[in-house]
């Protein structure tokens, strides 16, 4: 009744989501809006955050399910051999067997490690994002160049 959102914080920066913060909340549609947060305070294993200029429920309740956003101008470099989820997504995915797979959509955690949800011309596919089979990642020219054990890309795949 508010206007607050309970936030599940997957930032490493401390702060990120401070009082005075400045961000984008991005609806699941993929609308876009510039906020400053006005408060923040902890609930349920998240934070609930308010915003200048969303005040209520109304306001706020076309951004449930989005996410928050930083400038890439604030956020630290990642440490090395890590990377950050905004830069894996729209990164092309290669494998030396099964060619081209499609392009990162998402980076989906699912209790076990991480996987990278690709989407190609035969549909999803979710790849797990694990050293064993990274050949070689390269985020400033947008590629993944995968080693994946034969079978894999078929077995994962979905056609949705």
């Amino acid at each position: 009744m508010r206007g607050e959102l309970l936030v599940e914080s997957l930032s490493d920066v401390p702060g990120r989501l401070a009082v005075g913060s400045r961000l984008w909340l991005v609806s699941t549609v993929g609308k876009r809006v510039a906020v400053e947060v006005v408060s923040s305070r902890p609930h349920a294993g998240g934070l609930l955050l308010s915003f200048r200029g969303l005040e209520d429920r109304d306001a706020v309740e076309p951004f449930g399910g989005g996410r928050l956003e930083a400038e890439r101008a604030t956020t630290p470099p990642a440490p090395q051999g890590s990377y950050y989820y905004f830069e894996l997504v729209g990164c092309s995915c290669r494998d030396r067997l099964a060619g081209e797979l499609g392009e990162v959509t998402d980076v989906v955690e699912d209790g076990g490690g991480l996987l990278l949800r690709v989407r190609g011309e035969t549909g999803d596919l979710l790849i797990p994002f694990v050293e064993a089979y990274l050949a070689r990642v390269d985020i400033e020219r947008r590629r993944i160049e995968l080693s994946l054990p034969p079978g894999l890309a078929e077995a994962c795949a979905s056609p949705s």
